[in-house]
């Protein structure tokens, strides 16, 4: 049993890295919860609470919230604003004297002379005065709207939300199906493991029978006390394999809790069932696919489609903008901070519309078209590539189905054999016409069977849940 047991094992944990099931299944807890599932309980369980699905659907709240940030960009912006400011030192300006010029024109014009009886002249030269504009004090209190009337990447980008927003889901439905595909094969493996036990349990009972049988014949004189010791020691064999695939499949279902993010405290019965036809059920006569079975090419697709958008956004940006903006405030000065008093306050409102043209911006535009181009050529590439893939995966996983059931067939049919050629063996013996070695061989035999039997049940299972994947068929 020993390849069975390690194949088993290493399923378990290397698939899933389970470290902590490892140290878990040391320690004594008290049980919770029961849980009777069946597989597709299971995956619905799976679904609600397990980390990486829960993530995944974490991923598409927050592109809805991404969504709702970029519509804010066609939206009012409306804003409110008081800014009070202290000047210790009032701005000087200084203006030429026109204060001067007019007083001597008027003196000039009465007639005016001056101390010596001279009429009056102007000078060629007044020179500048120098004043203070403003107040130590000020205050502005209004309100201010901007509003984008046209932006081609807005435009292209409210355009493109439902698409990101389904391409996160799809991301989930991904993530689902890799986690879907794995809790099959764990599930089916621990249902099929129960067959291994009995196996197990039928055989320790056999060599129990055995033992007590040798030990009458050894009573009797007709065996020796070494037929009895090694008839002992092949069931100390079985007991100690029992006791350690038992080991292996309740470290099985602390994987499985894991997977499907239950605590490990509760208890998990499998419901399910599955016998060889079971396996082999009419799944190679559904073997037909299509590309967009498969949520990754699904997936794919979608990622392709928005990069599409990412081309149009920048081809947008090259068209004209236009925008409003609108303004409303009231403003006060003082030489004394005191605007709760009388006081004058003067209205300033103002309307704006911008029209903005790109004309030249050294080719930046163009290198992030040919940018966005290239990466829908890659993605493009990829697809291909996956078509090509999924292809592989499906013939690869066909033939490695209809190989796990012939060699299933086969190894069913061979450990019948070796039980039929066991218990004939075993009838021999205790007619006193066989030998302890011919019916040790037989036991041999017959448990070596029963492994591949077992091995090949386990590989049909794995084989089977890889190509329903492959074909997109897993439910």
């Amino acid at each position: 049993m020993k390849k069975v047991k390690n194949s088993f094992f290493i399923i378990v944990y290397g698939l899933f890295s389970l470290p902590l099931a490892i140290s878990a299944q040391q320690k004594s807890v008290p049980v919770v919860a029961k849980h009777e599932f069946s597989i597709q309980q299971t995956i619905d369980y799976a679904k609600k609470n397990n980390v990486n699905v829960k993530n995944a659907l974490v991923d598409v709240k927050i592109q809805v919230q991404q969504n709702r940030e970029f519509t804010s960009n066609a939206l009012p912006h409306i804003n409110a604003s008081i800014e009070s400011a202290y000047n210790p030192n009032v701005a000087t300006q200084v203006i030429p004297n026109f204060i001067s010029p007019a007083t001597y024109q008027v003196l000039i014009d009465e007639g005016v002379k001056d101390g010596n009886g001279q009429a009056i002249v102007k000078p060629d030269n007044f020179g500048f005065i120098a004043a203070q504009f403003g107040s130590k004090f000020s205050t502005t209190a209004g309100i201010s709207l901007q509003q984008l009337l046209f932006d081609g990447q807005v435009f292209v980008g409210l355009i493109a939300r439902d698409a990101a927003l389904e391409f996160r889901k799809k991301n989930a439905e991904v993530t689902e199906e890799m986690i879907k595909a794995n809790i099959y094969k764990i599930y089916y493996q621990l249902v099929v493991s129960k067959t291994q036990v009995e196996l197990l349990d039928a055989n320790i009972a056999l060599i129990e029978k055995l033992l007590k049988d040798t030990r009458i014949i050894y009573e009797n004189g007709f065996a020796e006390k070494l037929d009895v010791d090694k008839v002992s020691v092949q069931l100390a064999n079985l007991q100690t394999e029992k006791s350690k695939v038992m080991n292996t499949i309740s470290n099985g279902y602390y994987g499985l809790k894991v997977l499907i993010g239950m605590p490990l405290k509760d208890e998990l019965v499998l419901t399910d069932k599955l016998t060889d036809e079971e396996i082999k059920e009419g799944i190679l006569e559904k073997s037909e696919y299509t590309y967009d079975d498969r949520k990754e090419y699904q997936y794919a697709k979608m990622g392709k489609s928005l990069n599409e958008y990412n081309v149009r956004r920048y081809k947008l940006s090259q068209i004209p903008t236009l925008s409003l903006n609108a303004l409303y405030a009231k403003n006060a000065q003082r030489n004394q901070w005191d605007f709760t008093g009388k006081g004058d306050w003067f209205t300033i409102s103002t309307v704006s519309l911008k029209i903005s043209v790109p004309i030249f911006n050294g080719f930046f535009t163009k290198s992030k078209i040919e940018q966005a181009k290239l990466e829908v050529e890659k993605i493009d590439n990829q697809i291909e590539a996956l078509e090509h893939s999924i292809d592989n995966e499906v013939m690869t996983a066909k033939n490695n189905f209809r190989s796990a059931i012939a060699t299933m067939d086969y190894q069913k049919k061979n450990m019948e054999l070796a039980e039929k050629v066991f218990n004939q063996t075993k009838k021999k013996y205790e007619m006193g016409t066989g030998s302890q070695m011919e019916i040790n061989t037989a036991q041999t035999e017959m448990k070596t069977a029963q492994t591949n039997y077992i091995t090949a049940l386990y590989d049909a299972i794995i084989s089977k849940v890889d190509f329903m994947k492959a074909t997109g068929k897993l439910q």
